[in-house]
């Protein structure tokens, strides 16, 4: 069921607009693996993610896939290109069977007068320009062992949810990769894996993989990384 002010963008404007709303939204089912949209489409449609989980990802000019963001319901997907009503700037692909929210970007305009509405979308999007930084910082200076590490501190229980394959695409790595990382970190004694469950056994040495972590190979790194997203800004 759709619940506009679950969501914090919502959240502060009167019950009757909050209902007004939900009545102009068009709800679109999806199955798994189902793309919402592609890199470069064009949308009248603020994107509510309603249930499930999907992955938004940029392809490089080699066709590999580099992983921006993963989000679960609820949330907004790609609303700077719907206020800016620009091109998206990524696909959006479900990872589970899922709901999408479709709200007309005309209806939305007019609430943009409200204060606690625009401080609201200030805020979403500021925190999608810290997100991007982040991963700007882990693909051009952590490097793949540092990048499972890093993972493995923040966020430990990933490793216990997903299938490798799965870990592997978030952190943009090969399966082949991910996998010989895990079996180093095994076999040094900093984790363990027993029944699809890690447990890490030595904290502090993930803190050393992440903290010594020297800079890649590359006379340019952020040069790199945006030709590999397809980057054509300044």
């Amino acid at each position: 069921m759709l619940k506009l002010d679950d969501l914090p963008l919502f959240s502060a404007l009167d019950k009757s607009y909050i209902k007004e709303l939900q009545d102009y939204t068009h709800i679109k089912h999806f199955t798994k693996n189902s793309i919402v949209f592609y890199e470069g489409d064009k949308s009248e449609y603020l994107h509510i993610l309603i249930k499930g989980s999907t992955k938004l990802y940029k392809t490089s000019p080699k066709g590999s896939q580099v992983q921006i963001n993963r989000l679960t319901a609820p949330a907004l997907i790609a609303e700077f290109a719907c206020f800016e009503q620009e091109s998206f700037p990524a696909t959006c692909e479900f990872v589970t069977d899922g709901s999408i929210g479709l709200l007309p970007f005309s209806k939305l305009y007019e609430y943009l007068s409200q204060p606690e509405f625009s401080l609201e979308l200030i805020k979403s999007l500021t925190g999608k320009v810290v997100l991007l930084s982040a991963l700007v910082h882990k693909e051009t200076i952590l490097s793949s062992e540092a990048k499972v590490a890093d993972l493995m501190i923040k966020k430990v229980d990933i490793f216990n949810r997903l299938k490798n394959n799965e870990i592997a695409s978030i952190l943009n790595l090969t399966p082949e990769t991910f996998s010989r990382i895990m079996t180093k970190f095994k076999k040094e004694g900093i984790v363990t894996v027993q029944k699809h469950q890690i447990e890490i056994l030595n904290p502090t040495a993930l803190n050393m993989i992440v903290e010594t972590n020297t800079l890649k190979d590359c006379t340019n790194c952020l040069a790199g990384f945006k030709q590999k997203i397809g980057y054509k800004g300044s």
